[in-house]
């Protein structure tokens, strides 16, 4: 990408275009994680990116840069502004089979926030434990722990819902 370089000397016109160019990767991932406050996730991984990428050493992964700095602002937002997560797990669910796009919906509203968040960041992102013990700002045994929990009490939501 020939606007990074640009960009990261400071040119503020690179800059413009290279965060015009990538609002809606960013704006797909936040809203992914946070729906409700998906505009304030987006906005603060703007932020972040724009104030971080002079640090950026390696260009070639940029991308993947982008799509940490915006999991983890998407994952701080919504603790700060309502412990809302993500609840989008409809990928999971096969296209034709709408009813259960909506039971997978249904389960995730009534899990406790972390649960949903790193089911999220596990199912979604395909984030393995060190990422999440990284973009959550946790230990590895502490992802293990909440995985362990989330997987079970995702497993009881859907038995009682199936019920």
């Amino acid at each position: 990408m020939a606007l990074l370089p640009l960009a990261q000397a400071g040119d503020r016109r690179a800059m413009n275009d290279l965060l015009h160019h990538i609002a809606p990767f960013v704006g797909r991932l936040c809203l992914s994680i946070t729906r409700r406050h998906s505009s304030d996730a987006t906005q603060e991984a703007m932020l972040a990116i724009y104030r971080g990428i002079r640090g950026l050493r390696e260009p070639a992964a940029f991308y993947g840069w982008v799509r940490a700095v915006a999991v983890r602002e998407a994952v701080r937002t919504s603790k700060r502004l309502s412990r809302e997560t993500a609840d989008e797990l409809t990928e999971l669910a096969h296209e034709g089979n709408l009813l259960a796009v909506v039971h997978i919906s249904d389960v995730m509203d009534r899990l406790p926030d972390r649960h949903r968040q790193i089911l999220t960041l596990r199912a979604v992102y395909g984030l393995n434990e060190q990422e999440m013990a990284a973009t959550l700002s946790v230990s590895v045994g502490t992802v293990r722990s909440r995985l362990h929990r989330a997987r079970r009490s995702f497993q009881d939501a859907w038995h009682q819902q199936s019920a």
